[in-house]
């Protein structure tokens, strides 16, 4: 779509160059510099894209008075995981999101929506911000993996891998094992209302997990409900994947025969994903505002100041994929959103970008804050240009920094407490429901609204239970937006 980072980035590299540092900017293949060439790589990356440059003294382009000064530098980290984690601005608050990956090729694979996975998406929480005891529940089974061979379903509680119970500090090496039993518990709420003294008890439960190379279509239902003559399209959404864009095309082609009325958006379990493929949801959903701005990107200062035709920036409401393909987009006026604190980044760019052009009580939204990312990154391979052409071979480091933030087309971006419900109600672990089932309490919340519009009355399921993670969590790119590289 936009061939522009590539070019831009060039450009500044070769501006960065004629400054007195030059000697530190040789190709990998020179000897002027003796500290390790992926930190060298590091350093080059985040100094030309990161998104807070400005905020990193370390990344001045004056930082360094030759290039014996920046081997020196260099030198100083034994890693180049040390060196990367050194140029992050406010990692705790700011910046929760760049990593650096040294295998590159898992990466791009997660990107496309393959991973290593047992199939069990999952939910982690505490009964108290006091308590260490860590207890899951299963959000859904993917179809044809080892957790749908063990028979788990939605709902189904978890206290323990391979007998040990999980605490803030032992879950996630327990749960990233290659292969575990998982042990299962029953939801206790001691016969009270409140969920202060909820619990859960170990039963006699167990299941044998194991992963394998899997790719999930994050379209996860894509149903038509019929509830008192309205013709409602549901969808749940489990990530902006780019390689399912023509199936996220056929489902809304399903929606637009069955002529619904009333359109229905899960993003509750969906952590966000391409910027483009976002851009093709928005245009899906309305249809009726193609080439309008959908979502502005804008860089650090020294690449904003050096883009020439700042068009290249913006992605606007399309009525094709990129393959061309027409899409089948259904012209709504209002649509609804169920979202949770799992809803990040390119779910909240859907959002915050159809706000303007909806009005913000046509886009209505059930469930609970979103996690309020705003930021997009890309892919910076070891090569001239940061592309993947020509990137080292003798090793398969890659930087995923932040590089972008996205506004919408009011040049607002979402806020970092993230994206308020209209209708405040978060999942009951002790009573989950079916999803797709008009009965499950969200999904059942929105319809009730859709009929009666009396949303306002249904702020519940309220509790004291602190989510800490999911099965997301524990992947490198967990709360991802991203602009693809190919788009570029």
């Amino acid at each position: 779509m936009k061939k522009i980072f590539t070019q831009y980035l060039s450009m500044f590299i070769m501006l960065v160059m004629s400054l007195s540092v030059a000697a530190c900017f040789e190709d990998n293949d020179d000897n002027a510099v003796s500290a390790s060439s992926i930190s060298d790589f590091v350093w080059k990356g985040m100094n030309a894209a990161y998104l807070y440059k400005a905020n990193i003294p370390d990344l001045a382009d004056n930082r360094f008075a030759d290039s014996n000064d920046y081997a020196s530098y260099l030198n100083t980290f034994l890693t180049p995981e040390d060196c990367f984690e050194s140029l992050i601005y406010e990692r705790q608050t700011v910046d929760k999101y760049s990593l650096i990956v040294d295998d590159y090729i898992a990466l791009e694979q997660q990107f496309s929506g393959t991973t290593k996975s047992n199939g069990m998406s999952y939910g982690l929480f505490v009964f108290s911000s006091t308590d260490d005891n860590v207890y899951g529940y299963v959000r859904y089974v993917l179809p044809n993996t080892s957790a749908a061979s063990a028979s788990l379903a939605r709902g189904m509680l978890f206290w323990g891998v391979n007998g040990s119970q999980l605490t803030r500090s032992n879950y996630r090496d327990l749960l990233s094992a290659e292969s575990y039993i998982l042990n299962f518990g029953t939801y206790n709420d001691n016969g009270t209302e409140t969920a202060t003294d909820d619990s859960i008890s170990p039963n006699d439960l167990s299941a044998s997990l194991t992963k394998t190379i899997y790719t999930a279509n994050p379209i996860l239902k894509a149903e038509v409900l019929n509830v008192e003559n309205e013709s409602i399209g549901y969808l749940m959404y489990n990530g902006f994947v780019s390689d399912f864009e023509n199936e996220l095309n056929t489902a809304f082609g399903n929606f637009n025969a069955a002529n619904i009325n009333h359109l229905i958006v899960d993003l509750r379990y969906n952590p966000g994903g391409s910027v483009e493929t976002a851009t093709v949801l928005g245009s899906l959903i309305t249809g009726q505002f193609t080439d309008d701005l959908f979502v502005r990107l804008q860089y650090n200062n020294d690449l904003q100041a050096s883009v020439s035709d700042l068009e290249t920036l913006n992605y606007r409401f399309t009525n094709t994929l990129r393959d061309g393909t027409n899409l089948n987009s259904l012209n709504m006026l209002q649509v609804y959103f169920i979202t949770s604190s799992s809803s990040a980044s390119a779910s909240e760019l859907v959002i915050n970008s159809l706000t303007p052009y909806l009005n913000e009580q046509n886009v209505k939204i059930f469930g609970k804050n979103t996690e309020g990312k705003s930021q997009a990154s890309v892919t910076l391979y070891d090569s001239p240009n940061f592309s993947r052409s020509g990137a080292n071979p003798s090793h398969s480091y890659a930087l995923q920094p932040l590089v972008y933030i996205t506004k919408n087309s009011l040049d607002v971006h979402v806020p970092s407490t993230g994206i308020e419900p209209d209708v405040l109600i978060q999942e009951n672990i002790g009573n989950l429901g079916q999803l797709a089932d008009i009965n499950e309490p969200l999904l059942a919340a929105v319809i009730q609204d859709i009929l009666t519009s009396r949303g306002s009355l249904l702020n519940r399921h309220n509790s004291s239970q602190e989510a800490i993670g999911s099965d997301q969590t524990l992947l490198p790119f967990s709360v991802g937006m991203y602009v693809d590289r190919d788009a570029q």
